[in-house]
């Protein structure tokens, strides 16, 4: 059969094809032969039969197997095996798996055909003498091949006879012919694409070999990973990645894989005018990208409203930043109040956690962690807290200075420990905070936040001290049972309105006794009177008067007559303010 997959007659075939057959195709034929065979009286019999086949991927329609002469690259030739075995081993595979998969895949596979029959590709660029078909190999030729590669690109192999681009006077070293045809065979495209670090990493793209990291789906074991590992092993002696990560499979809300045939595919153009473009790359930081990952509009509306919790964040500390200068308003770690040192100190390890994860490429786990300290630790608890005294504190005093450090440094750690993650909404958040002298223009080159900017200054004693806060956030989990249950029973409005009588007894007493005056602003009350007893949690309505400015009820409120509507507090705080 020729290279169309018609019957032909070829030379030095033992007999020839009968005249029927001649130029028809193997589905064509079959037909004939039978008639042919029930002819000659040689056909004993006749039955149709189902069985798989094999079929092309993309229109679906048989095929057939023709033997021919292919071009190969050979796995013991020059320990090209044993060196490529050696070279995965110093791969970071992410997952780990991905080592023992390559080894085997490597360490079984056949010598690599590189050559394809198609009218198409990037071509084989050798020549074969006319008269012997002895291979032309000549160096000095196939780099002046090369060079019109470069000029011209690859299309001038079919634009050009052999004769033109061989030159003259060049004979066959075998039998001294001169007339020469070119190969038709073009390479496998696994070959270009394995090609692709040559091109790329060069000094001419200011990019080092080997890459870092290849990306990309489990399939590529056998593709991209693999052909780009035999040439790196075998023309640089090397893999040209450092590390190898696999990606899994998009899927949509049923588990189904996503299809253009199914129909359920969600298009990022369509996500991106919605939602944004950063939601969709949060989307992406959520999901384990090893395994399978599912997304449907449901994930993404949730991924909507944790987008909303980051840039809601980004601006209630940039807010409270109004008119913070980090250098001559800051005060030194040692000197902040213990609340905004434990928030630092919590920061200062979501920091450590997350470049570890970032190392490793577990942007689900980055995620995931900012996202809780976000919401967790910052929203629910440090806002809530801190905002009396951002608020309705004097605006140079220790109490507002302190906290507004901790949030310059939480927020200026949290721009760029987002910044892989939120690309849009972080360059936004870098225009907008007060930065150190000689920062760049971008939050994208900016380095990742280091782990000792954030609490560095703390002694050992106070970080010692800081795990009071521990014992006492508990505590304020109960609390805040109690009121909420007081709200809905409309016994009070605004929990500033309660007064919290506390019992407790044992190791509490002291611990609670000791902190009594951090009290009310970690629970948010107008007073807590504290009691030894068996533990309890008593909400009752304050009788004192209301301050208009800070809404505690307090029973200082009135006192100076020069602020009668005021607690003395807040009396100081004004008169700092004009």
């Amino acid at each position: 059969m020729d290279g169309a997959g018609r019957f032909y007659n070829a030379e030095g075939a033992a007999g020839e094809i009968p005249e029927s057959l001649l130029g028809k195709t193997v589905w064509e034929g079959n037909p004939i032969v039978k008639d042919l065979l029930r002819q000659a009286g040689a056909l004993l019999a006749e039955e149709n039969i189902n069985h798989s086949y094999p079929h092309c991927w993309r229109c679906h329609n048989p095929t057939i197997f023709r033997a021919t002469e292919q071009w190969f690259i050979g796995m013991e030739r020059n320990d090209l095996r044993e060196r490529t075995l050696l070279a995965i081993k110093k791969v970071k595979w992410m997952p780990a798996w991905g080592d023992d998969r390559m080894s085997n895949m490597i360490a079984t596979r056949p010598d690599w055909c590189i050559s394809r029959q198609r009218v198409w590709g990037v071509p084989i660029t050798v020549f074969y003498c006319e008269a012997c078909q002895e291979p032309l190999t000549d160096r000095k030729v196939l780099d002046g091949v090369v060079k019109l590669f470069a000029e011209h690109t690859a299309d001038i192999w079919y634009s050009r006879s052999a004769a033109e681009l061989i030159g003259p006077d060049h004979l066959c070293s075998r039998c001294g012919g001169s007339e020469f045809r070119k190969e038709s065979d073009i390479l496998d495209v696994w070959f270009e694409s394995g090609s692709s670090h040559l091109a790329v990493l060069t000094p001419e793209n200011e990019l080092p070999w080997p890459s870092n990291c290849y990306l990309e789906g489990g399939d590529q074991y056998r593709g991209w990973f693999h052909s780009s590992l035999l040439i790196g092993v075998a023309l640089k002696g090397e893999a040209p990645y450092r590390e190898c990560a696999t990606a899994g499979w998009l899927l949509d809300g049923e588990g189904r894989a996503m299809s253009k045939s199914l129909g359920n595919g969600i298009e990022p153009e369509d996500i991106i005018k919605k939602s944004g473009a950063d939601v969709l790359r949060l989307w992406v930081a959520s999901v384990d990208f090893i395994e399978d990952v599912r997304m449907s509009e449901t994930i993404l509306a949730r991924l909507t409203e944790a987008y909303r919790k980051f840039r809601n964040t980004f601006k209630w500390t940039l807010g409270n930043l109004d008119g913070y200068d980090p250098v001559a308003d800051a005060l030194s770690t040692e000197d902040m109040l213990e609340l905004d040192q434990w928030i630092l100190v919590r920061a200062e390890n979501l920091v450590a956690k997350c470049r570890a994860w970032y190392d490793e490429f577990a942007f689900h786990k980055v995620y995931r962690a900012i996202y809780d300290f976000a919401a967790t630790d910052l929203s629910s608890l440090y806002f809530e807290v801190a905002k009396d005294r951002l608020y309705t504190a004097g605006r140079r005093s220790k109490a507002r200075r302190s906290a507004q450090t901790a949030l310059y440094r939480i927020t200026y750690a949290l721009v760029r420990l987002l910044a892989p993650i939120l690309a849009f909404t972080t360059e936004e958040v870098w225009g907008q905070i007060r930065k150190p002298a000689g920062s760049p223009g971008s939050v994208h080159l900016a380095r990742l936040p280091e782990v000792e900017e954030l609490a560095a200054g703390i002694t050992r004693e106070q970080r010692a001290r800081l795990e009071n806060w521990e014992k006492l956030l508990p505590l304020r989990e109960q609390v805040l049972k109690s009121l909420e249950s007081a709200r809905q029973e409309k016994f009070i409005g605004s929990a500033l309105e309660a007064r919290v009588r506390l019992k407790v007894d044992g190791d509490l007493f002291p611990l609670l006794s000791e902190y009594r005056h951090e009290l009310p602003g970690l629970f948010i009350v107008s007073q807590v009177l504290l009691e030894h007893g068996p533990f309890d949690v008593t909400v009752e309505k304050s009788d004192a008067e209301k301050c208009e400015r800070c809404w505690k009820h307090l029973p200082d409120v009135g006192q100076d007559p020069d602020y009668p509507t005021i607690c003395l507090a807040c009396k100081q705080a004004v008169q700092e303010w004009t």
